[in-house]
């Protein structure tokens, strides 16, 4: 590889079916947070999740595991005050 040059680390999502049928990409941000990103049908909001300490690929957890973390997540950010409320 020539000096100075730039390598793109690609990450793949993997597709999670919950106990719901909702279908989640799970995608990994960082070592600390991964993601819960809905697709299809599923109306959810993106969730954030921590990993595991035993586990860093979500390819490697089974479903019940991508199961647990999708119930512990939080959403992506905090529902903020609606400025067309009063």
């Amino acid at each position: 590889m020539p000096p100075g040059a730039v390598i793109f680390r690609v990450m793949a999502t993997r597709r999670f079916t919950d106990k719901g049928g909702r279908d989640w990409d799970v995608r990994v941000r960082s070592r600390n947070e991964w993601e819960f990103e809905p697709v299809g049908d599923n109306p959810g909001p993106a969730l954030l999740v921590v990993p595991p300490a035993y586990e860093q690929d979500p390819f490697e957890m089974s479903v019940e595991e991508l199961q647990k973390l999708v119930e512990a997540a939080r959403p992506r950010r905090p529902p903020g005050k609606s400025p067309f409320l009063d």
